[in-house]
């Protein structure tokens, strides 16, 4: 069925405005209260629910919970965590869904709803086009005797620092290390700071304010310049930049150069190759992943094995193939060894793992190859317009394929969040990617 709702990742939009209203939150609530609900154990019907910082999180959470409750699912109130906070606890707590509320690196004006089932993973497209189909229905409630219960958890945010600080090596401390977190002025403004302080690193916090209003407002990982200054000015070794959710993370060396995912994936996955825990000998990325890095891990004898955008189905794919490293260039960090999605601040720790073990320098660390030159352009389009199928467009782009072929790649795609074109192109001819780049984006401006 075609998906009205769910986009890549989850439900999303601005706040107050379908979908991301009080009256579809509810409908959700309710919808995904019916598919998870197993009867005959009304008393075990579980949901935890977590949240960012925007002010619209209050909204949509009480929506929700009463759209759960009124399939009688008990809801449990997490409060600000981080996403990958609420794939943990939706595992530990035995729960049957787990919801978080964020629109990610999006800004404030704008929300989601994201939806793990009870293995901690984010749900798959046929649960999603189910679950849409229910709210499009009609929603049975439960019996009165059987309305669920809400309650608010009070250490959810204690027991995912208290885990993540168990993905760092056992014994290792981060004595003597400057690091500056950056935590976007969203869910993770007192979780991250917490666990490098709690692990001995002297720790310099910004985008720890939240106010409803200023999450990812000129800091986080969309804005990592803020990180950089900061690092910069304090000399400190490392920069850790969040986004608003925590599932993503951007590392700024003590120059104040920043290192995106894909060089944090090639030290990753170098390390774990050395040490034995690379499964399968293979990192998953998507198709945004810069060529440079498949060369580097093809040198080392590893491969990369890519997907479409989005993190989900880099997940889907490491399930699949048994792999346990994976993740995007935006800076999601995916390791099923820890976690069930993106968790920018597990992988940071592992950057400040190797930075510990090897007594190297971040910005060592943090370049292990040199990019393909790379160009990205997002051209927004109109309600209605599709651009990419304009005969004009096709041709265009057909052209410069033929025009880079054998020495770099093309890939145009729809984003599965905005109504935007992205226009991404590698070369090694920074001339001729200008080019190329420049000139696909006139052609999709002409027909949006």
């Amino acid at each position: 069925m075609s998906r009205g709702l769910f986009g890549t990742d989850g439900v999303r939009g601005r706040a107050n405005t379908h979908p991301m209203t009080a009256e579809m939150a509810l409908r959700l609530g309710a919808a995904a209260g019916r598919y998870f609900r197993r009867e005959g154990q009304n008393s075990a019907h579980r949901v935890v629910i977590g949240k960012d910082t925007r002010l619209s999180g209050y909204m949509l959470e009480n929506a929700l919970t009463a759209g759960l409750t009124s399939t009688g699912m008990n809801v449990l109130l997490l409060g600000p965590v981080p996403t990958p906070a609420v794939g943990f606890l939706t595992r530990s707590m035995r729960a049957d869904v787990g919801i978080m509320i964020s629109a990610s690196h999006n800004p404030a004006e704008d929300n989601g709803i994201k939806f793990f089932g009870p293995d901690g993973f984010k749900l798959s497209d046929e649960a999603e086009a189910e679950i849409e189909s229910i709210v499009a229905g009609e929603i049975v409630p439960a019996q009165p005797a059987n309305i669920g219960r809400a309650r608010r958890i009070d250490d959810g945010r204690g027991r995912y620092v208290e885990y993540a600080k168990t993905t760092f090596p056992a014994g290792q401390r981060l004595d003597g290390l400057r690091v500056v977190i950056d935590c976007a002025n969203g869910a993770a403004y007192r979780a991250a700071p917490d666990v490098l302080w709690e692990l001995g690193a002297e720790v310099i916090s910004i985008g720890v304010d939240p106010d409803g209003r200023n999450i990812n407002a000129g800091v986080g990982s969309t804005h990592p310049e803020a990180c950089a200054r900061a690092v910069v000015e304090n000399g400190a070794h490392l920069g850790i930049s969040l986004d608003g959710d925590a599932d993503r993370v951007i590392i700024i060396d003590e120059g104040g150069r920043v290192a995106d995912g894909d060089q944090i994936m090639a030290l990753m996955a170098a390390r774990w190759a050395e040490q034995g825990r690379l499964r399968g000998n293979a990192l998953v990325a998507t198709v945004m992943s810069n060529l440079g890095l498949e060369h580097f891990l093809a040198g080392r004898g590893l491969r990369l094995e890519r997907t479409r955008v989005g993190d989900r189905y880099v997940v889907e794919r490491m399930r699949e193939g048994g792999f346990n490293l994976g993740g995007e260039q935006s800076g999601h960090i995916v390791m099923t060894d820890y976690a069930t999605t993106g968790d920018g601040l597990i992988a940071a720790m592992q950057v400040l793992a190797a930075m510990a073990e090897t007594g190297q320098t971040a910005s060592r660390l943090a370049a292990q190859f040199d990019p393909v030159p790379q160009m990205l352009k997002n051209v927004r389009y109109a309600a209605g317009a599709d651009p990419l199928s304009a005969a004009a467009v096709r041709a265009v782009i057909a052209d410069a394929e033929a025009r880079l072929a054998g020495s770099g790649r093309v890939l145009i795609r729809k984003s599965g969040t905005e109504p935007l074109i992205r226009v991404m192109a590698e070369a090694e001819n920074e001339t001729v990617l200008r080019e190329v780049v420049d000139g696909i984006v006139a052609a999709v401006e002409k027909a949006a």
